[in-house]
This record gives structure tokens, C-alpha cells and sequence, in this order.
């Protein structure tokens, strides 16, 4: 089950406390709802794999559907969520550093940034060299690193509650329907994981296990982001930051342990990311290119993408706004949309018409939050950006 865990669990629960406040108490319904509609396009993905055994990735389901244009728009989408994931990844770790090293003063006279964009910057080149690894293998162990943190994060948030430390008596507002559209984008990012579930599904023993486990999987996660969403918003009210990690006590030994694995998480993403990247790279060059030109170009071009990551992460500091943007433009499609449309599509001569009404309102229903969450977003962003300038 932990297989599950690692992809759903992980950077979107820092900002369910902040979601919750700004969507109301109510919005905990579509929380949970969304869980429910990811479990079952997790088990749509496992239906596909059934029916095309040849198929062993998330390209593969959307080619076996529609031919090399699935193949493509599933690709686009996966290094668009991909990508847009490590600028939020990126944004986090300076916020969190910030806080992890409060105090630090440090410069450099060619470079006209503050001290925690500088610790961002030397934070990244420190990670830089894990892209040129040639064999993922001996760092794979920090896939784990994800639920770790979860674990470290949920645990700092509840101990706090448990002691007292900030007192639970913030009523959080029932309704903010205005906000609804940027915090489902926030909500839908939570669920992120759809484009391993094949790999996952491939290396179970008993692949015929696969729709259980992550019926589980979803029920746990989606129980322990709704309990931490309550604690946080209750705990800190209008307060509450976009990333629960930056409003807990910062006197609170946990506090300093969940900051830092805030940090660290970070900094393992960009080699374990970039992977399926790395991967499709080294299949489309020359098969006479000798393995030390393949590592070169590989490590290069990973080199370039974080770089720019980075570049993006410090010009728009916006973590909320950009993880919704994520979320409502690229991981609603991954996780609700695309499952939808390909399950339909594969299994249409055996396709029931409850089945069919049941995945085209999904399908419906992703695209609307899609778009208005995309606006929404999009909207906070630029107004944010304007903002800055103009001050």
C-alpha cells in the first residue's frame, strides 16, 4: 500500500488548512468528493490495463485509446504536471528556508537578491548533481521521503493541537463560494499520483488487488487531509498560511523537524521528477551515441530545466496560486478527465450506459473546475505580480 501512498501523499497537504479556511467548512464535501473520484479513475486505469495487457504506463492507456495523439496528450500533460510540481516544490523550499534559517544575512555583489533567494539558489545547485546520476537505483529509497514528511507534518500539526501549544478555537467560515474555483485546484493537486498507478499496477503480485488497495489508499489519505485541514484552520483561522509548516510555532522542537523536511523533500524531487523525462530522452537519441554522451546531454538538459525552474519558482514566490494553477490546468486532467475518456473509449463495445452517463458527467465535471480553477488562478497570479511591481 505504501506504493500508493508515495504519489498521493505528499506536497498538496500542506496547503489543505489554508483551502479549507478560504473555502469554508462546507468545502471539505468537494475534499472528500474528489477523493471518491480519484479512487474510482485509479480503478478506470487498472480496467484499461486489464483489457490491454501490452500496456505498461500512462502513455501507453492513452495510445491503446486514441492512437499516437493519446499517446501525446497524455505525455503533455505528464511533464506539464511534472514541471509545474518542482516550481511549487521550488517555491516551497524557499519559504521554508527562509523560516529554517531565519537571522542568516548572506550576498553576493553580482546578485541582486535577498538572503533566501540565495539560500534557495545554493539549496538547487546542491541538488544539481543528482540529475547526472546514470542509475536512479541508489537514490530510489527517497521516494520514501514523501511519506516521511507527510508523517512529520500531520504529526507537528496534531501534537500542537493535542498540547495546546496554539489554541482551537478559530470558527472557520461555512461557505466562501467565491474562493471555491482556486482552492479546488488545491484540493485536486492533493490526488496527484495517477501517472504511476500503472507502474504500480505492473508490479503487483496480484494485479486482480489493484482497485482495493487503492480504494484503501484514497480512504487514508483523504481521512488525514480532512483531519489536518480542520486542525489547521481551527488552530490558526484567517491566519493560517497557504503551507501549514510556515504558521506552526516556530519555539516547538517538531516545528524545526517538520520545516526541515520540508526543505529536504525538495531538494530529492528533482532526480526522482525528472526521471520519466531522463528516461524518454535516452530512448530518443542515436543508438551510436556511447553511454558518457548520453549522460552528458542528459544531465545538461536536467541541468537547463532546473535552472529555469528555479528562474520561474523565484519570479512568481506564489506558492498557493501556482499549485492551484497546477492543479485546476494539468492534474485534473491527469487524475479525472483523461481516465474518464480512455476507460471510455477502450471499453465502449462492453460499456454500460450508467457506466457511460456516470464517466462523461466526470468528465463534464473535471472540465468545468478546470477552467474556472485555471482562471481563478491565472487571475490571483497576475493581480499578485502587479501588486509586487507596483510596491
Amino acid at each position: 500500500m505504501s506504493g500508493f501512498l508515495i504519489p498521493v501523499y505528499g506536497l498538496g497537504q500542506l496547503s489543505t488548512p489554508y483551502a479549507l479556511e478560504n473555502g469554508g467548512w462546507s468545502s471539505a464535501f468537494l475534499l472528500v468528493g474528489l477523493g471518491l473520484v480519484c479512487a474510482y479513475t485509479s480503478h478506470l486505469l487498472g480496467k484499461c490495463l486489464d483489457k490491454s495487457p501490452k500496456s505498461r504506463s500512462y502513455t501507453d492507456i492513452g495510445q491503446e485509446a486514441f492512437g499516437s495523439k493519446g499517446r501525446v496528450i497524455a505525455a503533455t500533460f505528464i511533464y506539464l504536471e511534472i514541471f509545474m510540481a518542482l516550481i511549487s516544490y521550488t517555491i516551497s523550499l524557499h519559504d521554508n528556508l527562509s523560516l529554517v534559517f531565519s537571522g542568516t544575512r548572506i550576498s553576493a555583489r553580482w546578485a541582486h537578491m535577498s538572503s533566501s533567494q540565495l539560500l534557495t539558489v545554493i539549496a538547487v545547485l546542491i541538488a544539481l548533481p543528482s540529475l547526472w546520476l546514470r542509475d536512479l537505483s541508489s537514490i530510489s529509497f527517497l521516494s520514501s521521503g514523501g511519506i516521511l514528511m507527510s508523517i512529520i507534518i500531520f504529526t507537528s500539526v496534531a501534537l500542537t493541537a493535542i498540547f495546546g501549544v496554539v489554541r482551537s478555537d478559530h470558527e472557520i467560515p461555512a461557505l466562501q463560494i467565491r474562493n471555491i474555483p482556486m482552492i479546488s485546484g488545491l484540493y485536486v493537486f492533493s490526488y496527484a499520483g495517477h501517472i504511476v498507478f500503472p507502474d504500480l499496477y505492473k508490479s503487483m503480485k496480484d494485479p486482480s488487488k489493484f482497485t482495493k488497495v487503492s480504494i484503501v489508499s484514497f480512504a487514508l489519505v483523504t481521512a488525514l487531509y480532512t483531519a489536518l485541514a480542520f486542525m489547521g484552520a481551527r488552530m490558526f483561522g484567517p491566519a493560517v498560511s497557504s503551507q501549514i509548516t510556515l504558521s506552526l510555532p516556530r519555539n516547538f522542537v517538531i516545528t524545526k523537524v517538520a520545516q526541515w523536511a520540508t526543505v529536504l523533500t525538495p531538494m530529492t524531487k528533482y532526480a526522482l521528477e525528472f526521471a520519466p523525462f531522463a528516461m524518454q530522452l535516452d530512448r530518443s537519441l542515436a543508438r551510436s551515441m556511447s553511454s558518457s554522451s548520453r549522460l552528458a546531454v542528459r544531465g545538461t538538459t536536467g541541468s537547463v530545466l532546473v535552472v529555469v525552474i528555479l528562474a520561474l519558482a523565484l519570479s512568481v514566490p506564489y506558492f498557493e496560486y501556482v499549485l492551484s494553477l497546477t492543479g485546476s490546468l494539468v492534474s485534473i486532467c491527469i487524475c479525472v478527465v483523461l481516465p474518464c475518456g480512455f476507460y471510455t473509449k477502450i471499453c465502449w463495445p462492453s460499456l454500460s450506459k450508467p457506466l457511460l452517463v456516470l464517466n462523461v458527467t466526470l468528465i463534464g465535471f473535471g472540465c468545468v473546475l478546470g477552467v474556472f480553477g485555471t482562471i481563478s488562478s491565472s487571475k490571483s497570479i497576475i493581480k499578485s505580480l502587479q501588486g509586487h511591481r507596483s510596491a
